[in-house]
């Protein structure tokens, strides 16, 4: 992108050729000079100004992915620390240019940088180069993904997008839409089912129905339970399924649930199984999922936002074996891939159901006698108005890179989980919580605990696991006051488990055994010395 951007200047103003990416100032526009038509240049605008610094400033402070990465991945303040440091009052007068720039440079100053291969807090990383620049692209064309006619090209790179997609999943039609994150991605699966099967549900809602009753694992994302709440459903119609020590929903038990459900006198109607369980990386066994879905007439909905992105790996691709029988999939290429955020697809392979359920026929933008091909128009088949164009992003990333390369990364995903894992098992301190696990079977999440010198080779009674307890978050504090690593931590009650580290592994900065090394060296330097009483 900064190439095409040199170039640009180049053709524009002969006076300054650091004028967008190394200078913040906006140039002086020498009419003096020519440009390559030997025309005069005008003297250029103003506008522009806050974007040169804020280019300046990205480089400047290398939060580009690939460049040398950030000395701190944060400067942690508290937030009551942050609130006397800043000025967030806002006035009847605007404020000068340079307080807009101090205010940006603060920002940079006080975020997280997710372009360090040491932030390993969440489910995603750093925004891989390409995709940021499509996606300031696509911010400053400030289009809305509702009609052919307000995005054209938008509409066509989601289409595209979705067809691939659906061909990866093993599903000859069917039809998807983005979402804005992986929660609202799988709230869409609701009520498609509940239409598919209560089409009426629409016009009459929920009064005259059993109560409709949802499947999920123990180890399954917090979406179901919003999703049951805001759709009327309730949480108390969520029966949740047992899972093995490696998290994963162990179907005889889902089929003895669904039995003891129907016995109860509800209505079974969606299976929610999930393909990278948030903590454990765990992918549900989806082959006998399906059998049991279909045999109850059930709706299959795969939460496939982190382990969708296997994939793209023909080694990886079988841990998803069953998905071709799916009802609908939910996937965030923005979490393993480094697509920025946010980047999430919603997918089903029932032709038109989403235009069905969802459709509110708007005639101020949805009108039927327009003069092109009105299924273009994608916006009813949502249940939004206004939506990014978060596809394009996605789509450029993949055109760049090709199914080879996003192969490429989600492999050296794994070969630094296998490393990382290796050593634990053989360095003092660490402990990983499910030792005879295969990394090979599951998402890369690596849980652990790190056990400090104080209590390594004492008797494990239950006093001292309350003592472990409490290392995680001590640990966790040290780690944020010295602002040099991020790796989060939880407990797992259903499981027995106090807390424990998830370290979850990235395609984006890309990943290296030296990495691995330091985050393993800097647990030891910020943990070793913990007391707890």
């Amino acid at each position: 992108m900064f190439s095409l951007v040199r170039r640009r200047v180049d053709l524009l103003c002969n006076s300054c050729t650091k004028c967008l990416i190394s200078c913040p100032r906006t140039c002086s526009g020498d009419t003096s000079k020519n440009n390559r038509d030997g025309k005069n240049l005008p003297k250029p605008s103003t506008a522009g100004k806050y974007l040169r610094e804020v280019l300046h400033m990205v480089i400047n402070k290398r939060l580009v992915t690939g460049m040398i990465p950030p000395d701190h991945v944060l400067r942690f303040r508290h937030p009551q620390q942050l609130e006397e440091e800043l000025d967030l009052s806002i006035g009847e007068s605007g404020i000068s240019k340079a307080e807009v720039v101090k205010t940006m440079k603060h920002v940079i100053d006080y975020s997280v940088k997710t372009c360090s291969p040491f932030m390993r807090n969440q489910l995603y990383g750093g925004a891989d180069e390409i995709g940021l620049a499509a996606s300031w692209l696509t911010d400053a064309l400030n289009t809305n993904q509702h009609t052919y006619e307000v995005a054209p090209l938008f509409i066509l790179y989601e289409r595209a997008v979705v067809k691939k997609v659906l061909t990866l999943l093993g599903w000859d039609a069917g039809d998807g839409i983005t979402a804005p994150g992986g929660a609202m991605a799988n709230m869409y699966a609701l009520p498609l089912a509940r239409y598919k099967f209560f089409p009426d549900v629409k016009e009459k809602g929920m009064a005259h129905l059993k109560s409709l009753t949802i499947f999920t694992s123990q180890d399954s994302h917090y979406f179901v339970w919003k999703a049951a709440h805001w759709l009327g459903l309730g949480t108390e119609n969520i029966v949740e399924v047992k899972t093995d020590k490696g998290g994963r929903m162990i179907p005889s038990v889902l089929e003895e649930e669904i039995r003891e459900a129907k016995r109860k006198g509800k209505r079974p109607f969606l299976v929610n199984a999930t393909s990278g369980t948030t903590v454990l990386g765990a992918m549900d066994p989806l082959e006998p999922i399906s059998e049991i879905c279909q045999s109850h007439d059930l709706w299959l909905h795969v939460d496939g936002a982190w382990g969708g992105s296997l994939l793209m790996s023909e080694k990886r691709r079988h841990l998803l074996k069953g998905v071709e029988a799916a009802d609908s999939f939910t996937w965030n290429p923005y979490k393993m891939l480094g697509v920025p955020i946010q980047c999430s697809f919603f997918l089903t392979r029932h032709q038109g159901l989403l235009l069905e359920c969802n459709a509110a026929s708007a005639t101020y933008l949805f009108q039927k006698d327009k003069f092109y091909d009105v299924s273009y128009d994608t916006g009813d088949k949502s249940i939004q108005c206004g939506r990014k164009v978060d596809a394009f992003k996605f789509w450029l990333m993949w055109k760049a890179h090709g199914d080879r390369g996003f192969q490429n990364l989600v492999e050296n995903i794994f070969h630094c989980a296998r490393y990382i894992r290796e050593r634990m098992s053989d360095r003092e301190g660490f402990r990983l919580v499910n030792p005879e696990g295969n990394v090979e079977e599951h998402c890369p999440n690596i849980c652990f605990w790190y056990i400090p010198s104080s209590l390594r080779g004492l008797e494990e009674t239950p006093d001292w696991f309350s003592r472990l307890h409490k290392v995680a978050p001590e640990l966790k504090r040290r780690m944020l006051t010295k602002g040099s690593l991020m790796v989060s931590y939880q407990p797992l009650p259903h499981k027995g488990l106090v807390n424990f580290f998830r370290l979850t592994l990235t395609s984006t900065p890309r990943l290296t055994h030296e990495h691995m090394d330091f985050i393993l060296d800097e647990f030891d330097a910020l943990g070793s010395d913990i007391q707890i009483s």
